[in-house]
């Protein structure tokens, strides 16, 4: 079996190697810009509550699994009054294919009952209020507030953790650390959107387990160790018109 990459930034035996200066940190937001010059949340909502509840149902889940359940469920229940009215065992029916099923139907009702009490029925534009609710921490509170209030937040879920260490922009421990690092050396320009460049260059391109480096927008910058080469292609494939990579991948 391959080792799997090593997710740090400092050569093996090493010391961390010095920071990456501002103009390479704009080179790297600029080339992620370029690859992606729209990039927005995969999750399907159509409100701030509707963002709000996909995100806290999105824990430990794919964003397409979420997207599945929250279809049938956002056609009966698009608000806080129609989701208490549909109950927690109402809410369970429609998401029992998501991980923490039980916990996250609780923690729906929960949080659409106090934003009725509370906040009249609007999610609030506050990071201590939406902290405040049943199932939201800090990550959920950024992407609200970056995704539905246009707020310059930066959510580290475990792609923006693992990407912002590989490349070099942060050497922080945790989410929180790695969230200061980026904030603080972040260009302007790129301060709302560097949270979704990060997640979608991690999700289709630094990936865990096999990074795909040679068609990295940023690997001249980048300072992970471990830079995956293109695959080898099979010479007596390789003159077979309309062959690629992968297509042998797929055929194997």
């Amino acid at each position: 079996m391959a080792a799997t990459p090593r997710d740090t930034i400092a050569p093996a035996g090493g010391s961390p190697l010095p920071p990456l200066s501002a103009r390479q940190v704009k080179r790297i937001f600029d080339r992620l810009g370029e690859a992606n010059p729209a990039p927005k949340t995969e999750l399907h909502y159509s409100s701030p509550y509707t963002l709000l509840v996909a995100v806290v149902l999105s824990a430990q889940a794919t964003d397409a699994g979420v997207n599945r359940a929250t279809k049938g469920l956002f056609a009966v229940a698009d608000t806080p009054a129609k989701m208490v009215a549909l109950g927690e065992a109402g809410i369970a029916a429609h998401i029992r294919t998501i991980g923490l099923w039980r916990a996250k139907a609780a923690n729906v009702l929960a949080l659409s009952r106090l934003l009725l009490e509370q906040h009249g029925g609007e999610v609030p534009r506050n990071r201590e209020a939406l902290e405040a609710l049943p199932g939201v921490g800090r990550k959920t509170a950024n992407v609200v507030l970056n995704e539905a209030f246009g707020e310059p937040t930066l959510a580290v879920d475990t792609h923006v953790f693992r990407v912002a260490r590989r490349i070099g922009l942060s050497a922080g421990t945790t989410p929180h650390a790695v969230e200061r690092d980026l904030v603080a050396r972040l260009p302007k320009r790129w301060a709302k959107a560097a949270h979704h460049l990060l997640i979608l260059h991690g999700r289709y391109l630094c990936k865990a387990r096999t990074p795909e480096c040679w068609r990295c927008p940023v690997a001249r910058d980048c300072r992970f160790p471990d830079k995956v080469p293109a695959p080898r292609v099979k010479e007596g494939l390789r003159q077979r018109p309309g062959f690629s990579a992968s297509t042998e991948e797929k055929s194997q």
